[in-house]
């Protein structure tokens, strides 16, 4: 009986202090949250962002969550950037020339007068001519992680008035980017910021007299088609450069495996854009019912494509970074007009 009673206490013992040692039962981990501001409204995010994180947040797998944010939802778009510099937010879908930027390719982003013809230009440029290594370099300096860069729509003119030569661009107030505005002030125009929300009202109104702020397809998805009469054929750009940033403390904290997946869903992003805007430009100039094309003269244009040619090089002049910039673009434009069709025509 006393053999019998020791060996029960001992194995009493020994269970407890099993049973002390076990591990915990871990509680399942709450996902990492983020915030992320695109520059578009909510129409044309439903295309241009909405999809990517969508995908992302399912493939995640309850690992991770982005909540996404329409245009000035959070912040004024000219700010994103500091917002996202010192983890306001954690995400930023933009053009560096919106956001504000405070870098030295920020003048490139958006729409540089004339350096682009395609929407294939751009990832070709950033894969085999050295702008993705130029670009993670200047956003790294300010605390910035550059996830993809992407080639988007074509930037025309889209007015209440029709625009059927250089002169009719006189004193034309329009909603644009801070450089495609730079650029434009030499034929006249009066470039105005002002939110995106505010763009279709100040169009209905008159307060503005049109938009050079992208391609028709995107003038037919906002409501800006239905407050304009005209659209002028003539590119400022035939492509934007766009990009995917995220607060690079932020982006050192979460796996491996969900850099690669956020990725994998803002290259499919671009991807999108390619051709959703390839596809559209064509069929809303053929079938669009609601704007009416004008253009302006080749001779005409020819000074605007003289105007670029000097544009670039007063940039070229500000800084080593922009002259590098420029030289890829005049090697890369020289390289296609040689090729021919259907690079150049």
């Amino acid at each position: 009986m006393t053999t019998t009673r020791r060996k029960f206490l001992k194995a009493g013992a020994l269970g407890g202090a099993a049973a002390l040692a076990a591990p915990a039962v871990v509680k399942a981990q709450a996902p990492i949250k983020w915030r992320m501001q695109t520059y578009a409204g909510v129409a044309l995010g439903e295309h241009v962002c909405k999809p990517a994180i969508d995908f992302f947040n399912e493939a995640a797998n309850g690992e991770m969550e982005i909540e996404l944010y329409y245009a000035d939802q959070l912040i004024p778009t000219s700010e994103l950037f500091r917002a996202m510099q010192n983890g306001t937010i954690d995400a930023v879908q933009s053009d560096d020339d919106s956001m504000q930027s405070p870098t030295e390719v920020t003048v490139f982003g958006g729409y540089f007068p004339l350096a682009l013809r395609y929407s294939l230009d751009v990832p070709v440029l950033f894969s085999q001519y050295g702008l993705k290594e130029i670009w993670e370099e200047e956003y790294a300096k300010h605390g910035v992680k550059l996830i993809s860069s992407g080639s988007w729509d074509p930037c025309n003119f889209a007015t209440r008035e029709p625009v059927n030569s250089l002169a009719d661009l006189d004193g034309l107030r329009i909603y644009t980017f801070p450089t495609a505005g730079r650029f434009l002030t030499r034929f006249g125009v009066v470039p105005v910021q002002m939110p995106y929300e505010d763009i279709q009202v100040a169009l209905q109104t008159g307060v503005i007299d049109g938009v050079a702020w992208s391609g028709i397809t995107e003038d037919y998805t906002v409501g800006w088609a239905d407050v304009t009469k005209y659209y002028l054929t003539n590119p400022i750009s035939g492509a934007w450069i766009g990009h995917f940033f995220a607060n690079q403390d932020r982006w050192n904290e979460i796996p491996d495996h969900l850099k690669a997946l956020l990725q994998v869903c803002t290259q499919q992003s671009h991807y999108y854009r390619q051709w959703w805007y390839w596809g559209g430009e064509a069929d809303l100039r053929v079938n669009g019912p609601k704007l009416s094309l004008t253009t302006i003269p080749s001779n005409e244009w020819a000074e605007v494509e003289t105007a670029a040619s000097e544009f670039w090089e007063e940039i070229a002049s500000e800084s080593e970074v922009k002259a590098r910039v420029v030289e890829i673009f005049k090697n890369y434009n020289a390289l296609m007009e040689k090729a021919g069709a259907p690079y150049r025509y």
